[in-house]
């Protein structure tokens, strides 16, 4: 690897960090799914998707090597039980690939502009390509076997108009206008990202090991079921289509294939996703009760990560991330 004499600056140090975790942990997810799939074509994906992670773990190690920064111990083996049966069907394995490189590409989207050091822009740029690639491959899959769920279909605009009332700001009192395009997309988004957090939750609810860790993901299923409740509830009042939940596509196993430390991050990292998508819902929803709602569920998630933080940091599963010097330590 080529010696770099310009040291790294916050935001790289902790982008790679969090890469780190976040990747280690895919990998332990896609290979218990690898162990089980039957859809060659899914599997294809998901061997595509497990060598992007892998690439992407190694590079980072690579780099925190050559800085001396002390490696993340992440996730490994020992949470990951690929023997055990089976948790979720084939056309999850799917869905999840899809939603979690959309998360993937929001994400990169928004550390690109924050690194500098001309090898780490390379990094995330080829992450960042990779992932639309694979986001890409797995879309075109949905569409072929018919499994794709597409937002609703709207008229056409015939003209160009302009806003000329206060009232296309209202949503609580007097008539409400219909919904917006770009609302409609948002709320459908909020929907399916919901339904991949209801059938997560419900899949690791049934094989958690420990009862604060079974309590605490139960609590997550009934706030998914809640949000995507809430968000239907404006599709139907305009007479949309509301996607279908996909807890069916959750087995009967109790058998663990992940440790409690991997399912709580997991589910952390879906609230840490759907507080970033409620707040750019927010700002690009103009309708005054769209941006109320959105801004008590981000507060709702708010409160619901913080406690998942507490049994974390309960159980020492909580990694440290880097952090700036406590001057006031140093000069005591």
């Amino acid at each position: 690897m080529e010696k770099h004499n310009i040291k790294l600056t916050s935001s790289e140090v902790a982008n790679l960090w969090s890469n780190y975790i976040g990747d280690s942990m895919s990998i332990c997810v896609f290979k218990h799914f690898l162990a089980h799939v039957d859809d060659t074509e899914i599997k294809t994906i998901l061997e595509h998707a497990i060598d992007l992670s892998v690439q992407h773990v190694e590079t980072v190690k690579g780099i925190f090597l050559e800085e001396g920064i002390p490696v993340p111990q992440g996730f490994t083996d020992e949470d990951v039980n690929e023997k055990a049966a089976r948790l979720f069907e084939d056309p999850f394995y799917l869905y999840y690939v899809k939603n979690m490189t959309k998360g993937g590409l929001a994400t990169y989207g928004a550390i690109l502009p924050n690194v500098f050091r001309n090898d780490i822009r390379e990094f995330f740029m080829s992450c960042l390509s990779s992932t639309m690639e694979l986001y890409n491959e797995t879309t075109n899959l949905l569409l072929s076997k018919g499994l794709e769920i597409r937002s609703p279909d709207i008229p056409y605009p015939t003209n160009v108009e302009f806003v000329e009332k206060q009232s296309f700001l209202a949503g609580w009192f007097g008539d409400k206008r219909p919904l917006s395009a770009i609302e409609i997309t948002h709320l459908y988004a909020n929907i399916q990202t919901n339904n991949l957090g209801e059938a997560l939750t419900l899949g690791f609810a049934q094989v958690a090991k420990r009862k604060d860790v079974k309590d605490y993901i139960l609590r997550g299923l009934q706030i998914s079921k809640k949000h995507i409740e809430s968000f239907s509830k404006h599709l139907k009042s305009d007479s949309l289509p509301v996607p279908m939940p996909w807890d069916q596509a959750v087995t009967i196993s109790s058998e663990p294939p992940y440790s409690d430390k991997l399912m709580m991050y997991h589910v952390g990292l879906l609230s840490s996703a759907g507080m970033g998508n409620y707040g750019v819902s927010m700002s690009l929803s103009p309708r005054r009760d769209l941006s109320t709602l959105y801004g008590e569920l981000i507060g709702e998630v708010g409160l619901y990560a913080e406690d998942g933080a507490n049994i974390n940091i309960k159980h020492k599963w909580m990694e440290r991330p880097p952090q700036a010097a406590d001057r006031d330590e140093l000069t005591k």
